[in-house]
């Protein structure tokens, strides 16, 4: 018989950094290309103006990306951020690269982080996903990965 630990009722972080994971549709490899890749890095620049958040680091793999972010002062809620993140990275490969389907599972995968701790430890295991996945020797070198803005726990 195993012992399950309680989950805790409440959780408070003051400016909480949350790990965010978004795949395509029928996990399609399509994001981890130049044309796509600049799409979502463009739009997580203007993720603070548009949105309230604040994005810090990201790897952008084939059929998937994960990023760390933070929302500001007045951001949206992290559901309508997503939503409307989504819809901007959707439409502009829609419109400027001609394709021709939805971009995004419509679901999202968040995880709150919290401590300093978490966020290193957690993209240390993120930054390697391209060597797990056999899609770089060194994922140092992975073209599709860097940090738009700091985060500090």
């Amino acid at each position: 018989m195993h012992k399950h630990l309680r989950r805790l009722e409440r959780i408070w972080v003051d400016w909480p950094i949350y790990f965010i994971t978004a795949f395509t549709v029928e996990r399609r490899a399509i994001l981890a290309c130049k044309e796509i890749a600049e799409i979502l890095i463009d739009e997580w620049r203007n993720a603070h103006k548009r949105h309230g958040w604040a994005i810090g680091r990201y790897v952008i793999m084939p059929d998937h990306a994960h990023f760390f972010c933070r929302a500001e002062l007045d951001a949206k809620t992290l559901p309508l951020f997503m939503q409307k993140w989504k819809q901007w990275t959707g439409k502009r490969p829609m419109r400027e690269l001609k394709l021709d389907a939805s971009l995004w599972q419509e679901e999202f995968f968040d995880h709150l982080l919290r401590s300093g701790e978490s966020y290193s430890q957690k993209w240390d295991y993120v930054k390697e996903n391209p060597a797990r996945a056999g899609l770089d020797d060194r994922s140092d070198e992975w073209p599709w990965q860097g940090e738009i803005e700091p985060l500090m726990l």
